[in-house]
Order: C-alpha cells, then structure tokens, then sequence
C-alpha cells in the first residue's frame, strides 16, 4: 500500500482488502524501528458516515484506541484522527512514548492521511468501493476502507 511504503505495512489477516465494518478485525504487519511488528485492531464502534474506532487487540502496545471522525464543512470532508495509546514496560514506556512514540505516530497518521486524501479526491476511491460489501437491506453500506488501523 502506497500510504504505509516506507515502512513496508500490509494487512495480513482478518480484513485484508476491501471495506471493512463494525465487529471485524485487520492484521497489520510492518518494519518499524528496524523491527518487524505486528498489530491487529478491531472496529469497536462504527457510526457510517461520522465516526469509527478501532481497538488493537494484539500488538506491541499496552493499549491502543484510534477514533477516526468525518465531518461536512463548507462543502468539504474534514477527518480528524484522535489516537490514544500507551507502551508497555511502564516508567521506560513511559519515557519512550515522550521521546519517541508520539512524534513517530503523529509523523506516521499524517502520512497515512495524505495518501487517504489523494484517494478521497481523484478517481481511485471507485478501486475501494468496487470491493465493497453490497448494500445491507437499510440501503446502508460499509464505507471504511480496509486501511484503517
């Protein structure tokens, strides 16, 4: 995937292409720090069009929580990532979290972000919706690309 290049992240179990929706999982793998990692979220709310959240729920961190959230401004889609989470090892955890993690992360989501905007914003958001899970009954549908983490 083209957001994640540097570090080589692709899904490797659970959601790997596609839309993913509430109650399913994604299995990330990727070469952070020199390490090849590993780290599963679940969608643990799920609110079309406005918010999702995923959970990790094996992985390298203590905890992990990302709420992505879509807003309509002047005609425009507004996405704002809140992403809590904490490092094991607890006060050298905490230290590196200080040092190190948050600036990695923050670097990390704005990446992503670019990459899901360019998409958002030409033609190539129809190569994710033409995987998409077929409308349910309610008419609704699972819009959330399989990228999330």
């Amino acid at each position: 995937m083209a957001s994640t290049a540097g570090t080589r992240e692709r899904a490797v179990a659970g959601v790997t292409t596609g839309l993913i929706g509430e109650g399913e999982s994604v299995t990330w793998r990727g070469r952070h720090f020199g390490v090849m990692l590993q780290h599963t979220s679940r969608i643990t709310q799920y609110e079309p069009p406005a918010f999702f959240q995923d959970v990790m729920t094996a992985g390298a961190f203590k905890s992990f929580e990302h709420n992505h959230r879509f807003q309509e401004l002047e005609g425009e889609t507004v996405m704002r990532d809140e992403l809590r989470f904490s490092a094991p090892l607890g006060a050298l955890g905490l230290m590196v979290e200080r040092l190190v993690l948050r600036g990695y992360l923050t670097r990390f989501l704005l990446e992503r972000n670019k990459f899901v905007k360019q998409i958002a914003e030409s033609e190539m958001w129809r190569e994710y919706l033409s995987k998409a899970k077929p409308l349910q009954e309610d008419g609704s549908a699972d819009i959330f690309p399989g990228m999330n983490r």
